[in-house]
């Protein structure tokens, strides 16, 4: 396997982190009971981890009855191709597995566990490249299990163990070797992924945990921290940057926050405010509006920069995750597994068609629900209920 290409969505929520793929000529409309299915799998095993797309291979995790396993499935018919262990089985009441979705560069996959282990390995089959255990990095397995996907700049992988040894560390993607561990920041991973941005010029990668956001340089070096001190219970959705402008969201009640950091990393706050209130399902920049779910408000629409509510749908989908592609949001609602295609707008929810993933698990633990993350790549969108996962056909 070579480089990710345009159509590929090579990590968690796509090539940027920013839950937008770039793919055009996809379907603006969808006909009754939802677009064409090209095939459907029983083969992911248990978890809520999303998906890698490269090329004709579909990578992402499950777990059988012991162990979690990295796999590679067949983009074409879903049939499995190899899996490679990571570790133990996370057990948990909001159900068992992975949660990490794995990163595909360079013929290479990195994945991480629900307990912190994490592999690197072959993405053509499967062979372990070199192994590391967060729990050996000074971390501790948070409440609901390890759930950042890695992140791969270049030739390194950044993850999050968090604890006294520095709550980011940094491996060597060919060796695993540790390159740094960032000791000036010492908070304790929660459910958030990195990501790297160019900061005027120079290279930062940001993280979010449950009191602090902040930004490092490529040696790992403490550039700038905010306090979120709207933190509590659980700290999950992916942070989004612009041109300086650094945008948080998290549940319980917790809200967003816009900063602004300047070139010399000083830190303003925007506002702070209870507009977006989302949990887990993630939120994304279309031009200058956030949009996802927002516990309470339902979907909305938020100005970027004042923090304004532009508007909000509450009765037509439930609670659930998103992701963007061609003018269109896919939003899947974690109760009843449907995903609505509607026009990325303004102007307020315009749907265009909608489809309820079927056939559905009868593994679902009685508290967990559809939780994992849409995802479109060449032509195609794959929804997940536990071991199943389906693809349908969504290009014109």
């Amino acid at each position: 396997m070579g480089t990710a290409g345009a159509a590929d969505w090579p990590t968690w929520r796509g090539t940027q982190r920013d839950g937008i793929s770039t793919e055009s000529g996809l379907l603006d409309a969808w006909p009754e009971g939802g677009p064409e299915v090209i095939w459907t799998s029983s083969d992911a095993g248990i978890g809520y981890s999303s998906f890698a797309v490269v090329g004709d291979r579909l990578f992402t995790m499950g777990a059988d009855d012991d162990s979690e396993y990295v796999m590679a499935l067949d983009a074409k018919t879903g049939k499995q191709v190899w899996s490679t262990p990571v570790g133990e089985r996370l057990k948990n009441g909001w159900g068992d597995g992975p949660r990490s979705t794995p990163t595909y560069v360079d013929g290479l996959i990195v994945a991480i566990g629900g307990r912190g282990g994490v592999v690197c390995c072959s993405a053509e089959d499967g062979a372990v490249k070199w192994k590391a255990d967060l729990t050996d990095l000074g971390g501790s397995v948070p409440f609901w299990g390890y759930s950042e996907s890695p992140l791969i700049d270049g030739d390194r992988v950044l993850v999050t163990p968090g604890g006294d040894q520095g709550t980011v560390v940094c491996f060597d993607l060919k060796s695993g070797d540790k390159i740094w561990q960032s000791s000036d920041m010492t908070e304790k991973a929660h459910y958030s992924s990195i990501i790297a941005v160019d900061h005027f010029g120079k290279r930062q990668y940001i993280q979010l945990t449950m009191k602090k956001v902040f930004g490092l340089d490529a040696d790992g070096r403490l550039m700038w921290q905010a306090d979120w001190p709207g933190g509590r219970t659980a700290v999950i959705p992916t942070p989004i940057y612009r041109s300086g402008s650094v945008y948080i969201t998290s549940g319980y009640g917790a809200g967003c926050m816009l900063l602004a950091v300047d070139a010399e990393n000083n830190v303003e706050q925007v506002y702070d405010n209870k507009v977006m209130k989302n949990h887990h399902g993630g939120v994304i920049l279309v031009g200058d509006h956030i949009y996802g779910y927002s516990d309470g408000p339902g979907w909305v629409c938020q100005d970027l920069q004042s923090g304004e509510m532009v508007w909000n749908e509450k009765r037509k989908l439930g609670k659930g995750a998103v992701a963007f592609a061609d003018g269109m949001f896919y939003c899947l609602d974690e109760r009843s597994g449907t995903c609505a295609l509607i026009s990325a707008s303004p102007e307020g929810w315009q749907e265009h068609g909608r489809v309820t993933i079927s056939p559905q698990t009868e593994q679902r633990a009685e508290k967990g629900k559809i939780w994992t993350h849409p995802v479109i790549a060449d032509g195609r969108l794959y929804l997940r209920d536990q071991e199943v996962v389906v693809c349908y056909q969504i290009r014109q």
